[in-house]
């Protein structure tokens, strides 16, 4: 069991509310500050990816080391132009970027207005919309458009989260691109690519990716002025060859006379969070049951969709060893799950040290990134309170409580 989230065993579970994200700050600054090298030594821009992390009460800090957020879509986008748009202490103007796989019409309008970099899913999409986006561009030349490419280079370990997978949505397929280059397709408007192959993967996917661009269409990178690495580099990892990527950025940007993007989302919050839960119930059906006020499907759904395990973690004041087992590591096992009457709402089979009592609280490790965004309040199950943390000073502050009025507005 190797728990991420570190700093975590010297927190107090009890100085929250449960269930409660909270999040380390000085892990945070340490992210930044490895990206915020990459970035230096490159010459790459970095961006935020908001739809991993998006505690914009953290803008003041990555603004400091980053040029910016990218953006799924309208809602995010505009986020990123409120709360990280070079607002704190004179900084200067960050950049603001959005792709999705379709926008429609009234969304594009008025992401014209304040976007920095737009990127289309296919030429369908750049054709209808050229008029729009040209003419935006003249009253705000700072505009630039893009078109997503898909490398078709399969390298992600599961289905639900590989651009790349066969008959994928995301993304022009790169021989569909060649032919409509080589077609002589007016591009006027057009100023940079922008690919996204990986997911939570190493440079050496991403050196085999780029391979692949540069054989199939590496004859039209010069007529653009940018090209977007996306997302999914584990930068932050442990043993992510940061140096070889600083030295495959540079090449690419001498080689091309282009400037590239990097979009860490889960690198920036990886091993910074946790998810602090209470135990609710205890009973037995045929094996050893805890009702926890976690749900899987509201609070931690990519436990389902993935699937994967989270590791479960004790506090400071636990006595003992303070990291949960697989199902029969331990002397007590347990089948954990959620408040919600969905039968598959399970978080997994785990045992411990000592036996689980009433009101016991347990975190679960490693969720800053995906998980607080994706949190729902499917059966009327309340959202996880926010707060944050500094292990440096023991600092802590309450960031958001969530209510009924937060479950009711989304309802009619």
């Amino acid at each position: 069991m190797n728990i991420n989230s570190t700093s975590f065993f010297n927190f107090d579970t009890q100085r929250v509310s449960s269930p409660c994200f909270v999040v380390d700050q000085a892990v945070i600054e340490q992210n930044l500050q490895t990206l915020h090298h990459v970035k230096q030594a490159s010459g790459a821009k970095v961006l935020l990816a908001l739809k991993a992390f998006s505690m914009f009460a953290l803008a003041p800090l990555i603004t400091q080391y980053l040029d910016g957020c990218c953006a799924s879509g309208l809602h995010e986008a505009l986020l990123a132009h409120r709360e990280f748009n070079g607002k704190f202490s004179g900084e200067q103007k960050r950049e603001v970027h959005v792709y999705a796989p379709a926008f429609k019409q009234q969304e594009l309008q008025g992401l014209c207005e304040f976007v920095d970099h737009l990127v289309l899913n296919s030429f369908s999409q750049w054709q209808r919309f050229k008029p729009d986006i040209l003419h935006a561009q003249k009253r705000r030349p700072e505009l630039q458009c893009g078109l997503r490419i898909n490398p078709m280079l399969s390298l992600g370990e599961t289905p639900l989260y590989d651009p790349c997978a066969p008959q994928s949505r995301l993304g022009i397929p790169i021989d569909t691109f060649k032919q409509q280059m080589e077609s002589a397709i007016d591009i006027e408007g057009i100023s940079g690519l922008h690919f996204h192959s990986l997911c939570q993967q190493g440079f050496k996917p991403l050196a085999q990716t780029l391979d692949v661009i540069e054989r199939e269409i590496g004859e039209y990178l010069p007529s653009f002025s940018w090209l977007n690495f996306g997302g999914g580099h584990h930068i932050t990892g442990a043993g992510y060859d940061s140096e070889a990527l600083i030295e495959k950025i540079k090449s690419f940007q001498r080689k091309y006379q282009l400037q590239v993007y990097l979009e860490p989302g889960e690198a920036i919050a990886i091993h910074s969070g946790v998810l602090v839960s209470e135990v609710l119930d205890l009973s037995r059906n045929s094996v050893d049951l805890a009702i926890l006020d976690t749900s899987a499907t509201c609070h931690m759904p990519d436990t389902l969709e993935m699937p994967y395990r989270a590791e479960i973690l004790l506090d400071s004041r636990h006595q003992g060893p303070r990291v949960a087992g697989r199902l029969g590591e331990k002397p007590y096992g347990y089948r954990l799950g959620g408040q919600t009457c969905l039968a598959g709402d399970v978080i997994g089979d785990y045992s411990f040290d000592q036996a689980l009592r009433v009101g016991q609280r347990l975190m679960f490790d490693d969720m800053a990134h995906y998980t607080m965004v994706k949190t729902n309040t499917f059966n009327g199950i309340g959202l996880p309170d926010i707060a944050l943390w500094d292990s440096r000073t023991d600092k802590l502050t309450m960031i958001r409580q969530f209510g009924y009025a937060d479950f009711a507005q989304r309802l009619s």
